[in-house]
């Protein structure tokens, strides 16, 4: 029988295939975390890029199983948060605001996606409504929880019309625009991200847009939230989340034709070319001059206390401080 002598080098390379293939294995079984993302209202085609971070493994590459489920308006996905029904989500700021100062929940923004307000009241040209002044003595439906009518006191404000004599008409956020197709109400609450869908709907009508910001109102909307416990006990996960969040956001505001694909892949009833249009609306929200994608300034942040302050009368003051967390968003 011929021996033959294994170089030292091979044979060492042989004693640790074992070791190497363990610690493949147990790098792809890894358990990712869990976490529950609610949205503000419904899934439509604003949320798109949410749905690219899923689709091309930004989450995963994370660590993250994310799982997103529908909320019912910003007031409603605080709550859920608050309530640990949901680890993240999606609200307005105004709107947490409120929230924090009357009843205090303890939740914060943790990253700011829409840099600018898209809170605005929508109509057709036949209704005869033109400015905010045409609003009054007529009838304006929106959901329950929804920003808009949340912040239509400082809309009215800023204005200078009676906030009380717009009658409002509490409906199911999805039935809205078919409301204002039919006629069954003058006019709706909507974000102008959603104008895409809205325009189809309504065709061949013609839109009318009463856009808070065009009242001089300049105040940060929609973010990422997290509770008060979560920021203090598992910042991680949620810097994870923001960092697989913002990668989605920058590729669908890059190629929006992809992102409504996305989108229509994973939910059937948002048409491809409405999440393309909305995805497109976003990015001009979303722009921020002075920071990376995703930044909170503490100056604005208190600019936009200030104005549902002066708006509200809440029960006790809140400052700019309360409301962010900062250190999420990366650099």
């Amino acid at each position: 029988m011929t021996l033959h002598r294994i170089p030292v080098r091979a044979a060492l390379r042989l004693a640790l295939l074992p070791l190497l293939a363990s610690a493949l294995l147990t790098s792809n079984t890894a358990v990712a975390k869990d976490v529950t993302f609610v949205t503000d209202f419904n899934v439509n085609g604003r949320h798109a890029y949410y749905y690219v971070a899923l689709e091309k493994g930004y989450y995963k590459q994370e660590g993250l199983d994310v799982t997103i489920v529908r909320g019912g308006g910003s007031a409603d996905a605080i709550r859920k948060v608050a309530a640990g029904q949901a680890q993240i989500g999606f609200a307005d700021a105004g709107s947490l605001v409120l929230a924090r100062a009357n009843d205090n929940v303890p939740v914060k923004l943790v990253s700011v996606v829409y840099q600018q307000p898209p809170h605005a009241i929508f109509t057709t040209d036949g209704s005869g409504i033109r400015t905010p002044k045409d609003l009054m003595g007529r009838s304006v439906a929106d959901s329950a929880t929804s920003s808009v009518m949340l912040m239509f006191g400082a809309y009215a404000k800023a204005s200078g019309i009676d906030k009380d004599k717009v009658h409002f008409v509490i409906a199911d956020g999805s039935a809205l625009p078919a409301m204002l197709a039919t006629g069954r109400v003058d006019a709706i609450c909507q974000y102008s991200v959603g104008e895409p869908l809205l325009e189809k709907v309504v065709a061949p009508k013609k839109l009318v847009r009463l856009a808070y910001k065009d009242a001089g109102l300049d105040f940060y909307s929609n973010g990422i939230i997290a509770s008060d416990d979560m920021i203090k006990n598992d910042p991680e996960t949620i810097r994870k989340f923001v960092t697989a969040t913002l990668k989605g956001m920058r590729d669908a505001f890059a190629n929006p034709v992809e992102a409504g694909e996305i989108l229509h892949r994973e939910q059937r009833q948002v048409d491809a070319d409405i999440g393309t249009g909305e995805t497109r609306e976003v990015a001009e929200l979303a722009q921020f001059p002075n920071g990376p994608l995703g930044s909170i300034s503490e100056a604005k942040m208190q600019k936009t206390v200030d104005i549902v302050s002066s708006a509200y009368k809440l029960k006790r003051p809140v400052t700019a401080q309360e409301m962010f967390a900062p250190g999420f968003v990366p650099h």
